[in-house]
């Protein structure tokens, strides 16, 4: 009884915690596009002056990029999550809304490697969709259709953070141990993001692909006039 008592509460925290904690990030926290555009020429070579410039780029080259983006969130959450692990379960909830903020900017990387920017209300609720994907959570495209930015938004939220409270139940209940405490947060952050990560890079490779099948469709055909052959 005292155990399903503790997972309740638990849950109640690890929900309260990432829903206050990507509600945040939704008005907060933004990966500038131009400081990346400029991070992928300078720092990682990559041959464009612009976001639609990676339609032109190797898949694997692209996909490389992800996976960096996708450790660097990893090592910086697991960061965070040995600094207030330390607190044990009394730091969960402000564990979870910084794990939230970090999971979403390595998410908008993501996007932005693939070539999905989020400026448009249709290019953020995208966004979105690939968080709700990365946290198996299933959101149907009518429901955005039917709803505008600002509503569907929190509602995503909303699922997302219910969805990932029964996976911190099951994971974060060794914060209980005071002295393992650090460690634990370190680890179950550091897998966290990857996990989410690794979704969602998925999500927006696969739309990749389609977009870049789709250009490929669309390129004018040149037809080459033969010569006329004199008689």
């Amino acid at each position: 009884m005292a155990g399903e008592l503790r997972k309740s509460w638990l849950r109640r925290k690890a929900e309260d915690g990432l829903r206050r904690g990507f509600q945040h990030a939704y008005h907060t926290v933004k990966v500038d596009p131009q400081k990346f555009l400029l991070q992928l020429r300078m720092a990682y070579g990559v041959p464009i002056t612009s976001f639609q410039g990676v339609y032109s780029v190797e898949l694997g080259q692209l996909d490389d990029l992800a996976n960096r983006v996708i450790r660097s969130g990893m090592r910086l959450a697991a960061a965070e999550g040995a600094g207030l692990g330390i607190g044990g379960i009394m730091t969960i909830l402000p564990d979870l809304s910084i794990l939230a903020g970090i999971t979403l900017r390595t998410l908008q990387k993501l996007s932005l490697v693939y070539g999905f920017e989020f400026n448009t209300e249709e290019e953020t609720a995208e966004l979105w969709i690939a968080a709700a994907s990365a946290a198996g959570v299933d959101i149907s495209r009518e429901l955005l259709e039917k709803e505008v930015v600002n509503r569907f938004v929190p509602k995503v939220i909303q699922r997302i953070a219910v969805q990932a409270s029964k996976d911190v139940v099951e994971k974060w209940s060794g914060r209980l141990i005071p002295i393992a405490s650090s460690v634990i947060g370190a680890g179950l952050n550091y897998y966290f993001v990857r996990a989410w990560g690794e979704r969602a890079k998925n999500h927006f490779r696969q739309r990749h692909l389609e977009v870049r099948d789709k250009m490929n469709r669309e390129k004018p055909i040149l037809v080459v006039n033969s010569p006329q052959l004199s008689t």
